[in-house]
C-alpha cells in the first residue's frame, strides 16, 4: 500500500492506479482531428452535405478539438453509430449508412496509418510511471481506444512491462459503464476502493466514482481546449505534482 499525494490533496492506502491512455499519457489532439475531417470527407463523397453535421458530432472545431466530444472520448464504435446516424438522416437505410461509414472509417485508418506512430506520450510520462512501477504499485491502462491500438501503443514506447492489465473497448460496453473500472481492477487483483484513476476527462471520472475508485485525478496538459474539471477530486498541470510515499 501507498499513500499518493497530489498538491495538497492526498490518497492514502493505494495498492494500484489505472491511467486513461489518449490524452492522459499519449498527445492525440492532432492525430485525432486529422482522422475526424478525413473520415468527415470519405463520408460526405458518398453522400454529399454530411460533412459539416458530422464535423461538428465529432467535436472538431476550427483551431482545436472538444476534450469531452464525441471523436475525443468515444470508442470506435460509438463514432461509427453516431455518423451513420448522419448518414440515415439522408433517407439511406441503416444497414447502407453503416457500410458507408465503416468503409470510410476503414479507408481513413489505412490512409493515417498506424495511431501510435502519430501520438508520442507527453513530457515526463514514461518517468512518471516508472517511478510509480517502482514504488511497488500495479499499474493498469484503461482505454476507450481498441486493444489492438493499446497493444501498438505499448510495443511503439516500450511500455509492455510497465502495466500489469489493460482493457480496450472493442464493442458496445465502453466510458462511463463502471463495469470497465472493475474489469481492470479485478484484472490487478485489487479493490476499486485500493485503485487510483488518472484521467483527462470527465467521463474517466464519472466511471472511476461509480465503481467506487479511491479517487479521481484530472490532468490538465491533453488539449488546447480548457478540461472539464468538476468531477475530479484534484487537477494535476504535471507529473511532479503526483508524489508516491511508501
Amino acid at each position: 500500500m501507498a499513500t499518493i499525494h497530489c498538491l495538497d490533496h492526498t490518497f492514502s492506502n493505494i495498492e494500484a492506479v489505472v491511467f486513461d491512455k489518449d490524452g492522459t499519457l499519449a498527445d492525440v489532439e492532432s492525430y485525432l482531428k486529422s482522422l475526424g475531417q478525413k473520415r468527415s470527407r470519405l463520408v460526405d463523397a458518398q453522400v454529399p452535405g454530411v460533412q459539416e453535421p458530422l464535423l461538428l458530432a465529432f467535436g472538431i472545431e476550427d483551431t482545436y478539438l472538444n476534450p469531452a466530444g464525441l471523436l475525443a472520448v468515444g470508442s470506435r464504435y460509438e463514432n461509427k453509430i453516431a455518423a451513420a446516424a448522419y448518414v440515415a438522416e439522408t433517407g439511406h437505410n441503416w444497414s447502407e449508412a453503416l457500410e458507408v461509414v465503416e468503409s470510410a472509417f476503414d479507408e481513413a485508418d489505412s490512409y493515417l496509418k498506424r495511431k501510435a506512430d502519430h501520438t508520442p506520450l507527453f513530457t515526463d510520462t514514461l518517468e512518471a510511471l516508472t517511478a510509480l512501477s517502482n514504488s511497488g504499485l500495479k499499474l493498469g491502462l484503461l482505454s476507450a481506444d481498441s486493444s489492438g491500438n493499446i497493444q501498438d501503443f505499448l510495443a511503439v514506447y516500450q511500455l509492455q512491462g510497465a502495466f500489469q492489465a489493460t482493457v480496450g473497448v472493442d464493442s458496445t460496453l465502453s466510458k462511463p459503464d463502471p463495469a470497465l473500472f472493475i474489469d481492470i481492477c479485478a484484472q490487478l487483483g485489487t479493490l476499486p476502493s485500493q485503485t487510483l484513476m488518472v484521467g483527462d476527462s470527465p467521463i474517466d471520472m464519472k466511471m472511476a466514482k461509480a465503481a467506487g475508485a479511491a479517487g479521481c485525478v484530472i490532468v490538465s496538459w491533453g488539449w488546447k481546449a480548457q478540461v472539464p474539471t468538476q468531477l475530479a477530486d484534484i487537477t494535476l498541470e504535471n507529473w511532479q505534482q503526483l508524489i508516491v510515499a511508501l
